[in-house]
């Protein structure tokens, strides 16, 4: 019998489904989009975000601040940042955590002066984007050979300590043939950066093409971790590269009776169901086709409860009209066309549709065949459900229905119900947010007899949130700056969700202005920008810091003002010994109670009051103490001063003018 395998981990890793998700969520926010680069190696993928909008751009000539560049999961060198910056347009960075993990390790070797050995191809674009976090001497290479003709010139020459990596793609065959190579060599150190998912990727893909008679690889022709499976599966078995389902058309499977299939990390899921589905009817029609059903099919005879094929030749808006071959013209009533009822005959066919379908109803006398293909996608769905709660695979589907107790979610034409506490909705919250919304689960239960599934999103979106915080902490360091959203916020500070870790920000760490409350700063749902202070990885907690240094007060009024500097300042607040002004925000100084006037102050209240708006002499200032201190009086004795001296000027005239005139008679005798 016909076997087709497909091997577990083919298709999306984490990081291209993260990139991909990310393009996606940005075309439908944002107008222009743009791609610096193709997102990742699928022309599938990648010509249907352009249909949606995201257009692929080779440099960022022309950009502008009204646009979006999302930078692809392969990563870019820090000059590329710099530019994304000059230009101000908004940035999504999809670059896979596990590139970003080598770009920091690239980084600060180089600046610790060791030589950098990468492992990979020169002109794949994350390895030119690795290579730019190199300071000083860099170099590639392909394989074990050429690393050890670099050491050894470095040796000779450079005489520098080499810190060796690879790409994430690279081949885990020759990687580990690179580590044991250089273990006979001192002042080398070795980074593990073969992601995780591409060597189990690699391992399986070769243990499947050892028990399988035809191996197909599926991906784009120019993905490096592709080819790699490729390479390493043709040593076991015919093997052969496509990119969709369309091309195993070119290909003679006569022969084959076992076949396996593997995917490169940027193949999407529904490509390689495709791809299944068309190898396994490929093997399938192989091995059945006999003379009795080719007779068969010639004289096609139809009953209730059979399932045939037809060609969709009419779509109306109540039923669907289909030839199948036979004298009678076959109707599919809408209410038996899919399992979503709200959809309408022309959104789920097309005239020339291909489709299969199951009798339901014959009527001889007026030449007419009901069919049905909700049944028929039922029971695809049914297998697909099945399939999914025996591995613990994830499905999808369309909510289609609130009822009590849960929603309706229709996954292929099974309808399979998902309790109000399996849906990650809040209590408080309606589960009408999810009607006709696409989403994710798992299948936590199945009655095969009744055909019955109840499913759980929330176990999904629990899995995924594990997958980001680990990934988080795998990557994450003190100092970075990543984006989040504000989850919850409490009176001493704010949770973010950085990645599938609530960080806090303690209300000291969000705004320099003295605030009430932290909501005075941010919303539930606001997406921030923060600074990772502290990670504790054994209790999972992340501490972050919102506000930033440049608007550090302190810094504002070092460059700005001075001692004996006459301010305008608001009066914030009243005290028995004084009153605080504020200076700038984030900046209060002291008016003592004996600085407020020239007189004695009994009640600070009797001379001023919340709101009022003084001028004021820095009188001290303390910035290790974070201390200013203000005075009124001042300016009153530096007013009073030039009034006193001119007083004192006149007495002196008017004593002078008597001597003068005695001086004058005394001269006229």
């Amino acid at each position: 019998m016909a076997k087709v395998t497909v091997a577990k981990t083919a298709g999306f890793c984490f990081g291209v489904d993260r990139a991909v998700k990310l393009a996606y969520e940005a075309v439908d926010k944002y107008d222009s989009v743009y791609t610096l680069g193709e997102l990742i190696h699928n022309p599938d993928v990648v010509k249907d975000l352009e249909n949606r909008g995201a257009r692929v751009i080779d440099s960022l000539d022309g950009i502008t601040a009204s646009d979006t560049v999302i930078i692809r999961s392969h990563g870019v060198g820090p000059d590329v940042y710099e530019r994304l910056l000059e230009t101000g347009a908004r940035v999504i960075d999809a670059t896979c955590p596990y590139v970003k993990k080598i770009h920091q390790i690239v980084k600060t070797r180089s600046e610790a002066g060791d030589v950098i050995l990468i492992a990979g191809d020169p002109s794949h674009p994350e390895v030119m984007g690795i290579v730019g976090y190199a300071k000083n001497d860099c170099f590639v290479f392909e394989n074990a050979d050429d690393m050890v003709k670099l050491i050894r010139k470095i040796y000779e020459n450079i005489k520098k300590p080499i810190a060796i990596l690879s790409q994430t793609t690279y081949n885990i065959s020759k990687w580990e043939n690179c580590k044991r190579m250089a273990e006979g060599y001192s002042d080398v150190s070795v980074y593990n950066t073969v992601c995780d998912a591409t060597s189990k990727r690699q391992s399986e893909a070769s243990e499947l093409s050892k028990l399988s008679d035809v191996m197909i690889i599926v991906g784009g022709c120019n993905s490096s971790n592709t080819k790699k499976l490729y390479e390493i599966c043709s040593r076991n078995a015919e093997c052969y590269l496509i990119e969709n389902a369309v091309e195993l058309g070119q290909y003679d499977f006569s022969h084959v009776r076992s076949a396996g299939i593997s995917a490169g990390a940027s193949t999407p899921a529904y490509i390689i169901k495709e791809v299944q589905k068309t190898m396994t009817e490929i093997l399938t029609k192989e091995e059945e086709f006999n003379f009795e059903e080719a007779i068969e099919q010639t004289f096609k005879k139809i009953y209730t409860g059979k399932r045939v094929s037809g060609v969709v030749t009419a779509v109306n808006p109540t039923e669907v009209i289909v030839d199948i071959g036979t004298k009678q013209t076959g109707y599919i009533p809408q209410a038996e066309l899919s399992g979503d009822p709200s959809v309408k005959p022309s959104d789920v066919v097309k005239v020339g549709d291909e489709i299969d379908v199951i009798v339901t109803k014959i009527n001889d006398v007026e030449g007419i065949v009901y069919l049905s293909k909700k049944q028929i996608d039922a029971q695809k769905g049914f297998d697909e459900v099945k399939n999914a709660a025996d591995t613990g695979a994830t499905v999808s589907g369309v909510v289609t229905n609130v009822i009590k107790g849960g929603v309706i979610v229709v996954v292929s034409g099974m309808r399979v119900f998902v309790p109000a506490s399996q849906t990650g909705v809040r209590a408080d919250a309606g589960l009408e947010s999810l009607l006709k919304q696409t989403v994710n689960l798992k299948i936590i239960e199945l009655n095969e007899q009744r055909k019955r599934a109840v499913g759980s999103i929330r176990k999904v979106a629990a899995e995924e949130r594990a997958a980001r915080r680990a990934a988080f902490f795998e990557t994450a360091e003190v100092g970075a700056t990543v984006t989040g959203e504000v989850k919850s916020i409490t009176d001493y500070g704010v949770f973010v969700d950085v990645g599938g870790v609530d960080g806090l920000v303690r209300k000291s760490d969000l705004t320099w202005a003295r605030i009430k409350h932290p909501s005075d700063v941010v919303s539930v749902g606001d997406h921030i920008e923060v600074t990772i202070k502290d990670i504790d990885k054994e209790n999972g907690k992340v501490s972050l810091v919102y506000k930033k240094q440049s608007e550090n007060p302190w810094d504002i009024f070092k460059n700005n003002y001075e001692l004996g500097q006459v301010v305008e300042a608001k009066i914030v607040s009243i005290t028995g010994f004084g009153a605080f002004a504020q200076i700038i925000p984030g900046i209060d100084g002291l008016i003592h109670i004996s600085q407020i006037a020239d007189q004695r102050v009994n009640n600070v209240s009797d001379f001023l009051a919340v709101g009022d708006v003084v001028k004021a002499k820095i009188t001290e200032c303390d910035l290790e103490k974070k201390r200013v201190s203000l005075s009124i009086r001042a300016l009153i004795a530096d007013r009073e001063e030039p009034a006193e001296a001119e007083e004192e000027t006149e007495a002196e005239a008017e004593t002078e003018a008597p001597a003068e005139a005695e001086a004058e008679e005394a001269a006229a005798e």
